[in-house]
């Protein structure tokens, strides 16, 4: 049967031909719909529903848009990397001290995170792939790097220092760092809202990490294999036992090695051993939860919208530099000038004088901090008179805290010289100098009144002193100006003396024998009382054992009293 060809179509750019007048048009019927395909017998297949474990999830709305959250459940890789870091930091942490537990769970966490984040997540089979990157992946930069190392090296002062109150600073300091690497910010209140998001974060992580955890897969099957993983864990444990206990029995050299690394296994010690999993797996799981999807804090990074008038700030912070300078001049011509005001008053001298301002000091400069920060943020800077103004107020203002910072540590120098040096004065002698290095950033920033990089600057200063102080020796500090002191003086503290860690036994050596023996025996005994093992070993205890003395017992009661 013939066909009749289709009408051409049109070229583009012609107008289709209209039919003249009275002309009946030919109508040409629609074409036929095409036949529905042919069906297998059964019944109709369903569509395919996604497992609850990969969404659709609850709606982040209670987070808003700044940190939705990870599209996807924890893959099998994240799982496990947590796990078995978390597992090392059961079996390495020694909870009582610092130790080289704590830097080799550090190292164990930042690989499990890195591990977490680079190797890709695959979707299994028939599920869609990943969604786009959260707003904040890419707002980490290169700077999540450097506190990643910040948090390591401040874990690792446990493994050089013997000190426990600055191996705590440092802890808490490394809890700060950890929060920075894994969810940025740069301004101040990006890095504190970031600080405050890490608990919340290991509290949503807790979700996201069971559903990753149940739903570890075996490769091309949709059943579980927890059975399979626990299996291979039966089976390393029995094959290192049984080769492990043949070793052993076969060299005592083995055998002893294993004594002094394997912990005896008791209720307490597998209380220790849970508790310590069940914490580093929350705490680990938050990291990665931030990690897979960090918070969206740039919008904080900018300046203060609201910005007040030239004479509402000028004025007040006029006057305060103009109290300042006043200030500067009275200790110009006192403190750094000479005796003469300490001669003429009478029953005062330079260690009391010292000690009466040193703490006030250090309030004015803390407070000048905040005054700077606030006058920086709403101080008007649209005209070249507003930038002018900024630049001068400031950065005089800043240039005279100087020398009250300069004040206050002169005076702790006297304070010392007289009545000792002491952790306490250590500490705050090291902040008053790093609130003097943010007061030299300050004016640097002050240049181009740009200071994106001083909130990170400030607290990376911070930090670099803390590890400038574990490098240091505080308690060695400690110990070998109150020896000097001694020497000059024949007054010391010794009660005092026996309280610090074995980082001060090098310098302590230099007392006279008796005074030697009373402080060193206090040592000694806290040190025999409870023993290192492996995991708490630290270079400082290890480095004072050979300059202890050998005899045991607490020193006697009169040991103390000839100060």
């Amino acid at each position: 049967m013939p066909t009749e060809d289709p009408p051409s179509t049109p070229s583009t750019g012609s107008a289709p031909a209209r039919p003249s007048p009275g002309t009946a048009m030919a109508t040409t019927p629609p074409p036929a719909a095409d036949p529905p395909a042919t069906r297998p017998p059964g019944p109709a297949p369903q569509p395919i529903a996604l497992p609850a474990l990969h969404g659709p999830w609850p709606s982040p709305a209670t987070w808003g848009k700044r940190w939705p959250g990870p599209p996807r459940a924890a893959s099998t890789t994240t799982v496990l990397a947590l796990v078995l870091a978390a597992v090392v930091a059961a079996v390495s942490i020694p909870l009582d001290r610092g130790g080289i537990g704590w830097l080799l769970t550090a190292i164990a966490g930042t690989a499990a995170l890195i591990v977490a984040r680079v190797v890709p997540y695959r979707p299994p089979a028939g599920l869609p792939p990943p969604l786009a990157r959260t707003p904040g992946a890419e707002a980490l930069g290169p700077a999540r790097f450097g506190w990643s190392a910040a948090t390591v090296a401040l874990l690792g002062v446990g493994t050089l220092r013997a000190a426990g109150w600055l191996f705590l600073l440092c802890l808490a300091t490394a809890l700060l760092t950890g929060a920075l690497a894994v969810a940025g910010g740069r301004s101040l209140r990006a890095m504190a809202l970031a600080a405050l998001m890490s608990p919340a974060a290991a509290f949503r992580a807790i979700g996201w990490f069971s559903r990753g955890l149940a739903g570890i897969q075996r490769p091309g099957t949709g059943r579980t294999s927890g059975l399979r993983i626990a299996a291979t864990v039966a089976v390393s444990v029995a094959l290192l036992t049984v080769f492990g206990a043949l070793f052993a029995s076969a060299d005592a050299a083995f055998a002893d090695l294993l004594a002094s690394t394997m912990p005896s296994i008791d209720g307490g010690t597998l209380t220790r051993w849970g508790v310590v999993f069940t914490v580093a797996c929350w705490m680990l799981g938050g990291a990665a939860y931030l990690r897979a999807a960090p918070p969206d804090l740039s919008g904080m990074d900018g300046p203060g919208r609201h910005r007040v008038a030239r004479l509402e700030w000028a004025v007040p912070l006029g006057l305060l530099v103009l109290l300042f300078a006043a200030f500067v001049a009275v200790q110009l011509a006192v403190l750094f000038g000479g005796s003469r005001h300490v001669l003429e008053t009478d029953g005062l001298t330079y260690a009391d004088y010292a000690r009466s301002g040193f703490w006030q000091l250090l309030v004015v400069t803390g407070l000048t901090l905040a005054v700077l920060a606030g006058a920086a943020r709403w101080a008007p800077r649209t005209t070249r008179t507003d930038r002018i103004l900024v630049r001068a107020v400031l950065g005089t203002l800043a240039a005279l805290t100087l020398v009250i910072v300069a004040s206050a540590l002169h005076r702790m120098d006297l304070y010392a010289d007289t009545y000792g040096l002491t952790r306490l004065r250590v500490l705050v002698a090291l902040c008053e100098l790093w609130l003097g290095v943010v007061f030299l950033l300050i004016l640097v920033a002050g240049i181009r009144l740009r200071a994106n990089w001083l909130p990170r600057a400030a607290v990376a200063a911070g930090v670099l002193a803390l590890l400038g102080l574990a490098v240091a020796n505080p308690d060695g500090l400690i110990a070998d100006r109150n020896v000097t002191r001694y020497e000059q003086t024949q007054r010391v503290d010794l009660s005092y003396l026996a309280n610090l860690s074995a980082d001060a036994v090098p310098a302590l050596q230099r007392l006279p024998p008796d005074r030697r023996e009373c402080v060193l025996t206090a040592i000694a005994d806290d040190l025999r009382q409870d023993p290192d093992d492996w995991r708490a070993w630290n270079y400082g205890r290890e480095h004072a054992g050979g300059l202890l003395p050998d005899a045991s017992g607490r020193p006697s009661s009169t040991c103390f009293l000839d100060n």
